[in-house]
């Protein structure tokens, strides 16, 4: 049988190929250490479940340092209009009302703007912009409150008692809202220095929502006819409601539990009243300015009990946004669109 022309060549290539050739190091595969792996689970552990104990204690000592006022005034704590520290009268339902009110008037004032600011950063304005407006938004997130305090002294308090101030009163003042007089010091000003504040917030977290929301939602929008404003305002913000609400909801724990920049504009003073442009108190401020001052035991226990119902709040706040935004975000995937 005659032998083919080429298996000579083949046998020499062969030949020079395994004279040549290093063999292939050998890669000794090391048996898996339960050791290291339970070591790692147990510090991981520790970690989380470290929080959660931090935040017990913090509970605990709140409620044992609130003890006293806890069982002399019970509830009647938070529905007393009267503190006099002097007499050991201790009423906080001022400091709750003036939170609530500077805070959803915060929320009124910032809300449209951060939306605003999100679905123009996400659906029309040019890429080129985007990163950089979305950067000077967040921005506004890292300048410290008493940075933002000192503003509102010397810039926001003269232009809303010179410029805005009395244009409200003009205007609304037969709601009783805004009624003089008019000292720029007020639970306005506080409430606008809060929604500057919030601003940055509420836009982040609207625009990564938005960004969640599946191009072909948009794609079917505009496929049936619609208009740009249209396609936004039922393909996205409906689909986005949710996490929408749940941004808000962290925006309204941040104005909570403000507190330097609010001191400073409020006015302090621990009084219930319809106008907007009156002086007030939050519970923050009232901690924070008094705390030092608390020289009797029943003093410093109504301060603690403020900042207890405080930070309980804060928490359900906080809590109940998660969830809102975990439920708008978790089957959803992400578009690559900033």
């Amino acid at each position: 049988m005659a032998a083919s022309p080429l298996s000579g060549s083949d046998s020499i290539s062969t030949g020079s190929i395994s004279q040549t050739a290093s063999p292939l190091p050998r890669i000794r595969m090391k048996a898996p250490s339960r050791v290291a792996d339970r070591v790692f689970y147990a510090v991981t552990c520790i970690c989380a479940l470290g929080i959660i104990v931090i935040v017990g204690l913090i509970v605990y000592e709140l409620v044992i340092h609130s003890e006293i006022t806890l069982r002399q005034f019970g509830w009647k704590f938070f529905t007393g209009t009267n503190w006099d520290p002097v007499s050991g009268d201790f009423g906080a339902l001022p400091f709750v009302f003036g939170t609530l009110v500077t805070s959803f008037v915060a929320l009124a004032i910032a809300v449209p703007l951060a939306v605003g600011v999100a679905v123009y950063t996400t659906e029309m304005c040019p890429r080129p912009l985007r990163a950089s407006i979305a950067f000077c938004t967040e921005l506004l997130a890292a300048i410290p409150s008493v940075v933002y305090g000192l503003w509102a002294m010397y810039i926001l308090v003269p232009f809303l008692r010179t410029r805005v101030d009395p244009f409200l009163i003009k205007t609304l003042g037969w709601t009783g809202l805004f009624v003089a007089p008019d000292y720029g010091i007020s639970l306005f000003s506080a409430s606008v220095i809060l929604a500057v504040m919030v601003i940055p917030i509420i836009s982040s977290i609207t625009r990564e929502v938005m960004i969640s929301v599946p191009q072909n939602q948009r794609e079917a929008v505009l496929a049936l006819g619609a208009t740009r404003w249209e396609m936004i305002r039922l393909g996205v913000l409906r689909n986005a409601r949710a996490g929408i609400l749940g941004a808000i909801i962290l925006g309204l724990g941040r104005a909570l539990g403000e507190t330097i920049a609010v001191s400073m504009v409020i006015g302090n003073n621990p009084q219930i009243t319809k106008s907007l442009l009156a002086p007030g108190h939050a519970m923050a401020t009232v901690i924070a300015l008094e705390f030092s001052e608390a020289a009797t035991p029943a003093y410093l226990s109504a301060l603690v009990e403020i900042g207890l119902a405080l930070f309980l709040v804060t928490i359900v706040v906080n809590a109940a946004a998660r969830l809102l935004v975990w439920a708008v975000t978790h089957r959803m995937p992400a578009r690559a669109h900033a």
